[in-house]
């Protein structure tokens, strides 16, 4: 697992940042803006968000003296095909296993 994996774990292990992007999935949004939606202040805010980017889950964009926060697709699909690898391995051991069992009770 690359760096940039853990750190997409660890931003997502928190339930504010994940609601960060589901906001972010509607709407690039400022610091303010997100601000607006959570009872915390910009600071604060703005420390998730940088997690979210150190994890490669959003990017920033200055525009002027603002910046705006984007969802990054690419960011959210690797970690959704890291995770996709161990879905398949999961499902192909446990219908291994239901055939074992269902051996064992014919």
């Amino acid at each position: 697992m690359n760096q940039a994996h853990q750190m997409g774990f660890k931003a997502l292990a928190d339930p504010t940042r994940r609601g960060i992007l589901h906001l972010l999935a509607q709407q690039d949004m400022t610091i303010a803006e997100v601000a607006d939606n959570f009872q915390m202040t910009r600071a604060a805010v703005k420390k998730h968000l940088t997690v979210l980017k150190d994890g490669d889950l959003i990017t920033m964009q200055s525009v002027g003296r603002t910046r705006v926060n984007t969802l990054n697709p690419d960011g959210l699909k690797q970690m959704r095909d890291w995770f996709a690898y161990f879905d398949a391995f999961w499902d192909d051991r446990l219908a291994t296993l239901k055939s074992e069992i269902e051996k064992d009770i014919k």
